[in-house]
């Protein structure tokens, strides 16, 4: 899958807020919902391809592929928010995103619905997280962005993607394996 090359500014930005720091957010689809990462974390995004499966791995952790010779584990983000797992069709895409892990670049493989586009949204039409009523962990949300008259979640990724939680996760997994035997 090609690269997205779309930039938009959001619909409620204006001159006004030229000296406001913006960002930009690659925008993809996971259940229903409309989430975001910082474009600076995403390395590439490609067209689905089956991992190869891990034995004794947590849920969310659909396998690992091959990324021209590197292995990138891929995390079906849906599980990992505690959903059912991502289902897979003809726009399910695996956005490839860079992790720093002690002192070195990690990939990660996220699988989600389908890719929209990259938003450029100015820091202050970011909101905090909220403190109740999301429908995943408060942590993993770095902030709310109103675009289009909805809301984008702007996902933290080093917290989502904690490759020390994931290796915690992946452990405790491999116990409870060890332990049904």
């Amino acid at each position: 899958m090609a690269a997205l090359n779309i930039l938009r500014r959001s619909d409620s930005y204006s001159a006004q807020q030229e000296s406001a720091e913006v960002r930009q957010f690659l925008t993809f689809q996971l259940a229903g919902e409309t989430f975001a990462i910082g474009i600076l974390r995403i390395r590439e995004i490609l067209e689905y391809v089956r991992p190869t499966v891990v034995p004794l791995m947590p849920d969310f952790i659909r396998g690992v592929m091959n990324l021209r010779g590197a292995v990138v584990p891929v995390i079906d983000l849906s599980l990992r928010f505690a959903r059912e797992p991502t289902a897979i069709n003809r726009r399910t895409c695996i956005v490839i995103i860079e992790m720093a892990h002690e002192e070195q670049c990690q990939l990660i493989g996220v699988l989600v619905d389908a890719v929209h586009e990259v938003l450029a949204i100015p820091d202050d039409e970011i909101e905090p997280p909220p403190q109740f009523g999301s429908r995943i962990r408060v942590d993993f949300i770095q902030g709310m962005a109103k675009v289009d008259n909805r809301f984008v979640v702007l996902l933290d990724v080093d917290k989502v993607l904690s490759l020390s939680e994931m290796s915690l996760l992946s452990e405790l997994s491999r116990q409870e394996e060890a332990e049904e035997e």
